[in-house]
């Protein structure tokens, strides 16, 4: 396999480097009805292009679960811009909400509502950060390193691991991480996890709406690269059965006001809010998460909240450092790894400042 992708990717390498002529190639990423991502390319001419500026577009939503045969087209409205990775510049990625022909946002567009909910509570200042785990699979779908019948040693050796037997696939992880730094997206890290196969990246701290934009092409990013290495993504919060930590997307939450001296109170105040509307955001924070909020492996358990100084099997975590210093931010623990981060954001927001009127 490996020396078949080698031969391809020095074949594709040529063509990769041919002038194109004062034309450039914009890649349109969308989120369809099942939240993966999908994508396709147009010709436009060399010059700036921003948001603003871009054309809009459209897609057969009837082949994505967006809409029906009968009145199919779905339009896409650039929203953001990155470098492309793939194809380098001057070539670009475009993040697009999908709307629909009556001029209503599609109905598995979350990031419209995000949006308004940024928007009217700017004043606050919210930084977001998202750490994504997500376990990589063969084509079998089975989890890479795994013995073919049966499972590896127990976990514990894995986090953060270095070495053969520890760690499965780094290539496809540093390959990603270089790719988020060239897109311009706020990548900040990432690690294996604790199930052999199973890594993390995190993005943020980023603030109000540019959360989700930057996840969303992160994730994009990690499956088209994973593509060329013949590996495929699952962000299923519990992609095998067994005694292991499941996938998550927690969140971690900040205000100016609880980034400042005092700020404590205001972590405390959010948190109390968070737990009167707890089964609210349990119902959006990703499928089968009741397969991991078991309250093992450090997760709570689903039907009860819980929150406390560095303890990670609470539903909200706050830092020891930041209870020690009395200001910061606080991590919520609930969300799964196939969890919209519009979603999770958006909720966040409206649980601690409140909805926002039409």
């Amino acid at each position: 396999m490996a020396a078949v992708l080698t031969s391809r990717t020095d074949t594709l390498s040529k063509y990769m480097k041919l002038d194109q002529k004062g034309n450039i190639m914009a890649e349109y990423i969308w989120i369809d009805a099942t939240g993966a991502t999908r994508s396709k390319s147009r010709t436009l001419k060399e010059q700036e292009w921003t948001p603003e500026n871009l054309p809009t577009w459209n897609f057969d939503g009837s082949s994505t679960g967006q809409a029906p045969g009968e009145n199919s087209d779905v339009y896409l409205k650039p929203i953001a811009v990155f470098s492309d990775p793939i194809r380098l510049a001057p070539n670009i990625l475009v993040l697009a909400e999908c709307w629909d022909h009556d001029g209503t946002p599609n109905k598995f567009n979350y990031r419209h509502e995000c949006a308004k909910l940024m928007e009217a509570h700017a004043v606050h200042e919210p930084w977001f950060g998202l750490e994504q785990e997500f376990t990589l699979l063969d084509l079998s779908d089975r989890p890479y390193g795994w013995p073919v019948n049966g499972f590896p040693a127990p976990q514990g050796e894995y986090y953060c691991g270095v070495g053969t037997g520890k760690v499965v696939q780094r290539d496809i992880i540093e390959a990603h991480y270089k790719a988020c730094l060239y897109a311009g997206i706020n990548i900040s890290g990432t690690n294996a996890e604790v199930m052999p196969a199973q890594w993390e990246f995190q993005v943020g701290p980023c603030e109000g709406i540019a959360m989700g934009d930057h996840l969303w092409v992160a994730r994009f990013l990690l499956y088209r690269i994973s593509e060329e290495f013949g590996a495929k993504v699952s962000v299923h919060p519990k992609p095998i059965p067994g005694d292991w930590n499941g996938a998550g997307l927690h969140s971690n939450f900040s205000t100016k006001e609880m980034r400042v001296e005092g700020g404590m109170k205001h972590i405390e105040s959010a948190i109390k809010k968070l737990e009167g509307r707890h089964q609210e955001h349990i119902a959006v924070y990703g499928e089968d998460n009741d397969k991991r909020l078991t309250g093992r492996h450090e997760t709570g358990a689903i039907d009860t909240f819980t929150w406390g100084v560095a303890n990670r099997g609470a539903s909200i975590r706050i830092p020891r450092e930041v209870g020690v210093k009395g200001y910061g931010y606080f991590e919520d623990r609930r969300p799964a790894s196939n969890a919209d981060p519009y979603r999770i954001t958006g909720i966040i927001m409206e649980t601690v400042f409140g909805s926002v009127e039409e």
